[in-house]
């Protein structure tokens, strides 16, 4: 076992999730060493053709990556790993919202039509799991073509992404969506919870509703508060200095003020915390894939790398 890669105890808990084996006939090759071949990648940011040869080809693990990245097994695997955390009563549903811009590399670039044919979101599926293909429905652009259908957004210093999520009280990622970088905070608040499923083991629903929502003033807007209202969900969120005059200018009709608990507040940083985490994986720092829907598996790998290890 080489650095980085899945001690004994992960493998034994991701083992059992796997998909059993190919769907045209013949054999896989062993899940493990392609998956460590992955997180290596993910880890490091090395090109894939760089990738030492103990992983075995590169073409397979990074072929691997690009079908499970398509049919959404990262974001099954990740779902699971969640379920067995909320059965044992190991998840602080206190939850923060926030997102962060990672410069995209050059070569991330240049990607000439919509994807396409095997190991694409448009193409055809894999997996064990029916209705989990297509990157709309893991948390990435669900419309759109070209830099925007692709989550590549200009800003001064060239392209990047945008990386919304939702973290847990113990600086975990819940929920994770892909814009283009220059995409607002803002509106992506609902898209964000609304990514956040947990389900249970057993019988039950998913559990979709936090307990109480931390957010900064970024998300401080009347329809993300009615929308936290209509859910019947606590939140603490501060008010705009202009918002604030706006409201006290118009009176009895400006409404009541939003109340706001400063010392629970201070608990929003868990999200921030969880950012330094997924950063602290190279290739999410920064996005080197040419699509939207492999880089986000990236970053799906690498929050299930963190839950495995928190």
């Amino acid at each position: 076992m080489g650095r980085g890669d899945l001690t004994n105890a992960e493998w034994d808990r991701l083992e059992s999730f796997l998909p059993p084996g190919g769907a045209r006939g013949g054999r896989w090759s062993d899940h493990r060493r392609v998956i460590n071949g992955v997180l290596y990648r993910v880890r490091t940011g090395v090109q894939w053709r760089d990738l030492p040869e103990r992983f075995g080809p590169w073409e397979t693990v990074y072929k691997r990556h690009r079908r499970w990245s398509a049919d959404g097994t990262w974001t099954m695997l990740l779902s699971r790993i969640q379920a067995t955390e909320d059965a044992t009563g190991q998840i602080d549903w206190d939850v923060s919202v926030d997102s962060t811009a990672v410069r995209a590399h050059q070569h991330a670039a240049g990607a000439r039509k919509a994807p396409t044919g095997p190991g694409s979101p448009k193409g055809e599926r894999w997996g064990d799991e029916p209705g989990r293909s297509g990157i709309a429905e893991t948390g990435g652009p669900a419309r759109g073509s070209g830099q925007i259908g692709e989550c590549l957004g200009r800003s001064r210093g060239g392209f990047t992404t945008k990386i919304h999520l939702a973290a847990d009280g113990r600086c975990r990622p819940l929920a994770l969506v892909l814009t283009p970088g220059h995409y607002g905070d803002g509106p992506q608040f609902e898209r964000v919870l609304e990514q956040v499923s947990v389900p249970r083991i057993g019988v039950g629903r998913p559990r979709t509703r936090p307990d109480h929502v931390l957010a900064d003033k970024a998300y401080t807007s009347r329809k993300n508060r009615r929308y936290l209202r209509r859910r019947g969900i606590r939140h603490t969120i501060p008010e705009r200095r202009d918002q604030q005059r706006h409201r006290r200018n118009r009176g009895s009709r400006g409404g009541r003020p939003t109340g706001f608990d400063s010392e629970r507040y201070k608990k929003r940083n868990t999200v921030e915390r969880a950012i330094n985490r997924l950063k602290g994986f190279r290739a999410v720092a920064t996005r080197y894939e040419k699509r939207a829907y492999i880089y986000l598996g990236t970053v799906t790998l690498a929050a299930l790398i963190i839950w495995l290890r928190t």
